[in-house]
């Protein structure tokens, strides 16, 4: 474990950006950036193309360690190089700022009214070559779309034990137990869930340390127990569906609280804009989640 990204990432002001779209996932970032599915023949296009859109926002005079700690990629993204470097190395070295690899491999069917994650095969190897590529954390999504005690616990106790693995493995693991913004009750379902999740920290190894991402609560606040936890590094917040605008001003409501937003960061940018629009457009949008974040 690198002392000083830990260090930056526990106490410096900044907040995650999250590019790590994946297969499902892509054909739409793309299209809200405005590279339509003709505009590609197959996967290893699309990819491309899609790396091609992250590099832009990488290499943007907007995207600075001041504002940004770290950046969530996907496992395509570790291996694919930036102005000749690997990712990871380009945003560490060049830019000051962590990188975060995308672990999980989707959902499971609804089940409980959760979506468990799919068995995650060769992590070990996957977390081999993350330690080569230089990545300081990892992450992992699930999703509750109903207040179920039964199915909330089988998600949180699935998360801690993946990421117990992974933070013997020499990784800080961001555990994603997302209460999907639509749920009927949400309040209850983050009820539940913040008790699950305080259940588990009691029994970590005082070494083991975790960031959480989640679901800006319906109670302001509300996490301020977990956020507070010595196990706990960061506890930062997705957007869930929520507009830029939203979801800022949910977020500021709540001490400590930080953003790790991915289609709220990128809302606005488009392919076709020049180089001075793009960047202006971005530096508004990370400065309105980075003045959300320190509130």
């Amino acid at each position: 474990m690198n002392m000083t990204q830990l260090e930056r990432m526990k106490n410096d002001n900044g907040f995650i950006a999250a590019l790590d779209q994946s297969g499902g996932s892509t054909p739409k970032a793309l299209a809200m950036y405005g590279i339509s599915e003709e505009a590609y023949v197959d996967e290893a296009e699309m990819f491309q193309m899609v790396h091609e859109m992250r590099s832009r926002i990488i290499k943007s005079t907007a995207f600075t360690k001041e504002r940004i700690l770290a950046a969530i990629l996907f496992k395509k993204t570790m291996d694919l190089k930036v102005n000749g470097k690997y990712t990871a190395d380009y945003l560490w070295e060049t830019k000051g700022i962590l990188s975060i690899l995308k672990v999980d491999r989707g959902l499971m069917d609804l089940n409980n009214g959760v979506q468990l994650m799919k068995p995650i095969p060769n992590l070990d190897e996957l977390l081999v070559r993350a330690k080569e590529r230089h990545i300081f954390g990892t992450k992992m999504r699930s999703v509750i779309k109903e207040a179920n005690e039964q199915g909330i616990k089988a998600i949180v106790d699935q998360q801690f034990e993946i990421g117990r693995a992974i933070s013997a493995a020499g990784f800080i693991p961001i555990l994603e137990p997302e209460v999907d913004i639509h749920t009927p009750n949400k309040e209850m379902a983050e009820f539940i869930l913040r008790k699950e999740i305080l259940e588990q920290l009691k029994t970590l190894d005082v070494n083991c340390k975790i960031i959480f991402k989640l679901t800006i609560p319906s109670v302001d606040n509300y996490y301020e127990e977990i956020i507070k936890h010595p196990n706990i590094v960061r506890v930062v917040a997705l957007s869930g569906g929520y507009s830029r605008k939203e979801a800022n001003e949910k977020l500021a409501r709540n001490q400590k609280l930080i953003a790790s937003f991915s289609r709220a960061l990128t809302e606005g940018l488009n392919a076709n804009q020049s180089d001075s629009e793009f960047d202006d457009m971005l530096d508004k949008s990370i400065q309105s989640i980075y003045d959300a974040s320190i509130k």
